[in-house]
Parts: C-alpha cells; structure tokens; sequence
C-alpha cells in the first residue's frame, strides 16, 4: 500500500534529487516519467523564477505524455531550493556548467531537448558554446521561451538597466541585506500592478497565476537577484546560434512580453535554420503561466520533430 502511494506521489511531485554542483553547490532536481523513456525534456527555469514556475505547463504534459516521456526541472543555485552560492558565480556561464552537471547525473546516456524560459534560454545558449560537442549528439533540439541572445538592454524593461545603477544596487545589498530584503517586500506590495503587467499580457489572468509568480519573485533573494542582473545586462550569444542550426528549434513568446518584447524571437529565429516561431497574441514575459496549454502543444510538437530528425539522422548515418 505504501509503495502505491509512494509512486503516486512521485507522478503529481516527481522524484527529488539533489545534484552536487562543480563546486559544491546543491541543486535541487525533480524527476518525472519513466527513466527509460525514449525522450527526456529538460526545463531551465528564469531569473528569480524557480521549479514551480513550469507547473501549469508541466500538468499540461503529464496530461499529454504521461511517463513516455522523461521531464527534468530544477532550481538554479540561488533559486528555490537550490542553495546558496559565492555571488561571483552568479553568472550565465556558471549555471550552463550547471546545466551540464544536472545532465552529466540524472540523464547520462540518450537524447535530450532543452527548453528554457527568459535567462533559462540564455543558459541553453551558453550552453550550447561551453559543450558544443553536445549540439546534434545528445542534444537533438532547443525550446527558447521569451529568450534573447544579445541586447536586453536595448528595448523593453532592460532600457533601464545600467552597469553604473547594477553596481550601486549590488554594492546597497551587500551593505544592507537585511534592511534591503524588508525594502524588497514593501516594494513588491507597492509596485504588483507593475509586476503583474510585465509578467503578464493583455488578456485577463487567473489570479492564481498572478499569485504564484509574485511569490515566486519574492522568495528569491535580494542578492541573488542583483548578483545575476551585469551577466545578464552583458549577455551577448549571437556567435552560438550557428551551433544550433542543425537541430529543430521553437522560438516562443508572447506579443504583449515587455521584459524581452517579441522582437527578440523574431531575430533568435532568423538565425536558426530549422527553428519554429510561435507568437503568442496577447501574452505577456511569464508565457508558460499564461498559456500553458499552447505552449504545451507547442512543446509537444518539438519533441515529435527533434526525435524525428535524429532518427531519420541516425538512419542516414547507418546508410553511409
């Protein structure tokens, strides 16, 4: 009887793990479907986002794939319940090293896709420059979600990303955590119409929606925000994007995204040769929130055509 309930358990929750980083840190993994599943599907979360920002859409999937299909989630150091880190390695290049640590322990053999959401496409990106011997082999295709690989200073909310004020507010958080972490919350409280317009589009959102990811903002760390914000404003990854040109792409977001507005995807797919571009009318930055059940369609259909193209590759290689 136990047994029973246990496994059931782990269907709704998933298996947790906890994966040791390069250089000690523990990351938090959770594990859904059947570790011989065919395809295994891992989702690299956002900045000051974590695990349970992928739940609505991760229902959605389970309610598609049931355990034919392997899901990796996880918290990035800083994150959820993933912990703590020097915030020298807050750093877009470290949780791609991450990434591969998570890989390396809970998915070591077969193919994967990565799908990754605002800095998790980032980190996908980096990614795919720190191991590029992955790109094709093991990685048979990339989901980008309200990603960018350059200039998220240059148009929406970014605009008013300095390196003078990210310093200034890193210097202000490590003289005062505590006083500016109690600033943090009355903030979020003051400014949560803004939140909620920036995370969300034009249509009317489930307040349960709203709630979680203003929970999730807030139960992030002052420091792990700031700490994260100068990899982010420096980011520029647009030599990568030819790594990524011989596998199946989705490049997804949603027209009313003010943090990363759409223009970005429309230049993300320009570049990949075999990417999908899927616009989202009326959806805002927190798009698999919003609209988890057509960004699960989409995600679906990614996973058919990368499987697709790597058989069909594994076929020709045979044939040669």
């Amino acid at each position: 009887m136990s047994t029973t309930i246990a496994r059931r358990a782990a269907d709704y929750d998933g298996r947790h793990v906890t994966v040791s980083a390069d250089d000690g840190v523990p990351l938090a993994v959770r594990l859904f479907g059947a570790e011989d599943a065919p395809a295994t599907v891992v989702f690299v979360h956002g900045h000051c986002l974590r695990t349970e920002s992928w739940s609505f859409l991760r229902d959605q999937l389970l309610r598609q794939w049931g355990s034919d299909t392997r899901m990796v989630f996880y918290d990035h150091r800083g994150h959820g319940e993933s912990g703590m880190a020097d915030p020298s390695t807050y750093t877009i290049d470290q949780l791609g090293h991450d990434l591969d640590t998570v890989l390396r322990t809970v998915a070591p053999t077969g193919r994967l896709i990565l799908v990754g959401h605002s800095m998790g496409a980032m980190v996908v990106l980096a990614y795919a420059r720190l191991f590029p011997e992955a790109i094709g082999t093991r990685v048979v295709g990339v989901g980008l979600l309200a990603g960018a690989a350059n200039g998220v200073t240059e148009v929406g909310l970014g605009r008013f990303l300095s390196r003078r004020a990210v310093i200034s507010l890193q210097a202000a958080v490590t003289r005062a955590p505590r006083t500016m972490q109690a600033s943090k919350r009355l903030s979020r409280r003051l400014f949560e119409p803004i939140i909620r317009e920036a995370n969300f589009g034009t249509r009317k959102v489930n307040p349960r929606i709203v709630a979680l990811a203003t929970a999730m903002l807030n139960d992030t760390s002052l420091l792990t925000m700031s700490s994260f914000l100068h990899s982010l404003i420096t980011f520029d990854e647009t030599a990568t994007l030819h790594r990524l040109g011989t596998i199946p792409a989705l490049v997804l977001a949603g027209s009313a995204d003010i943090v990363i507005p759409f223009a970005h995807s429309v230049v993300l797919a320009s570049q990949l040769a075999s990417s999908e571009l899927v616009r989202l009318e009326g959806a805002g930055h927190s798009v698999m929130l919003e609209r988890a059940d057509e960004v699960a369609l989409s995600i679906v259909g990614l996973v058919e055509r990368a499987f697709g193209a790597a058989g069909r590759g594994s076929e020709f290689a045979a044939a040669g």
